[in-house]
């Protein structure tokens, strides 16, 4: 089977495509026929080593996939060769084959393309346990995403909204203000790109705040960090969620005397371990986003498809911050 590999440190130039031997399901597991492998963040840093998991070498990156199950190993009931399903898989995606736990696996519905399921899990399932277990959002509340263009903070706006709330949407460009007033954001504002400098810091506080109005955000949704986060964390409502998501931007420093005079918290959203820990909760979680996708009210945004052979070429527009959206790499028709 073909995989594009990382076999030692670097950005995506240093991806490599080559061959390997077919996997074989062991006890628990099945082999899935990958179809589709969507391209997240964390696929920048994992092969810079810089993310908080480092995989053994060469490994393929590619966090979450669509395929087919092509063979079931010992002990694995409920799935079938030929089952359409959906998994996150951490790394190891960018691949034609992967052997992975059947516990992992998810359905993918009848009538979705392979491309809108591997865009999926990883986005939705973040936020949905942002939004509801670490920012119990309400309807009524007023949620301010950053990066609202890129795939969490599309899949925070559909999400937001289905929850009854209004939705402030902040990005980098008008092209992307365009995508989150599509995707249902109330109001959308355009903040110029980083670093700041004081006086620019401020201005940015002054433009949410104009934004989320003067009661300010019940809920803050961060998948950006950096210089963003101090402003953003100035437009809080008394007592309200400041979710840390990520920080592509850099890892902010937050004046804690701001969480002081707000009563407010600063909550850290690890979507992966809450998974681990609580497989209950996050097959809940799913279960719900399946029904909020079947009813419409979601809709992953594929937005650029790439060939496997290019998926290096995808992850540098993803580590550029260009992405509108979601981009997904097809890896087998």
């Amino acid at each position: 089977m073909k995989a594009l590999l990382s076999k030692a440190p670097g950005g995506p130039e240093t991806l490599t495509l080559e061959e390997l031997p077919d996997p074989v399901a062991g006890k628990g597991q099945v082999v899935v026929a990958v179809k589709a492998c969507s391209i997240n963040f964390p696929d920048v840093l994992i092969i810079e080593d810089k993310y908080q998991f480092k995989p053994a070498r060469p490994f393929a990156p590619g966090g979450e996939i669509a395929g087919v199950i092509e063979s079931v190993g010992e002990g694995v009931e409920g799935w079938a060769v030929g089952d359409r399903v959906v998994a996150v898989t951490g790394h190891g995606g960018l691949v034609g084959k992967i052997a992975i736990e059947a516990m992992r696996l998810f359905r993918l519905p009848e009538g979705r393309s392979f491309e809108e399921g591997a865009a999926l899990l990883l986005t939705y399932a973040t936020t949905i346990h942002a939004l509801v277990d670490r920012g119990h959002l309400k309807e009524g509340h007023t949620l301010l995403i950053l990066g609202a263009a890129g795939g969490v903070g599309l899949a925070a706006i559909e999400l937001g909204k289905a929850f009854g709330a209004r939705v402030v949407a902040a990005v980098s460009s008008q092209a992307k203000a365009e995508a989150a007033k599509a995707a249902g954001a109330d109001v959308t504002i355009v903040y110029p790109r980083a670093p700041f400098d004081r006086d620019q810091s401020k201005a940015l506080a002054e433009q949410f705040k104009a934004a989320v109005g003067p009661a300010g955000a019940d809920v803050i949704y961060d998948p950006v960090g950096g210089d963003y986060a101090e402003p953003a964390l100035r437009s809080i409502a008394w007592e309200g969620r400041y979710l840390v998501v990520g920080f592509p931007a850099g890892i902010p420093k937050l004046p804690l005397n701001l969480t002081l005079l707000k009563s407010c918290d600063v909550c850290g959203v690890f979507w992966g371990a809450f998974a681990a820990r609580d497989p209950k909760a996050n097959q809940a979680h799913v279960d719900h986003l399946f029904r909020l996708w079947s009813e419409g009210r979601i809709a992953p945004s594929v937005t650029e498809v790439f060939a496997l052979a290019d998926g290096g070429k995808a992850i540098a527009k993803m580590a550029a911050r260009d992405a509108i959206g979601k981009l997904v790499v097809k890896v087998a028709d």
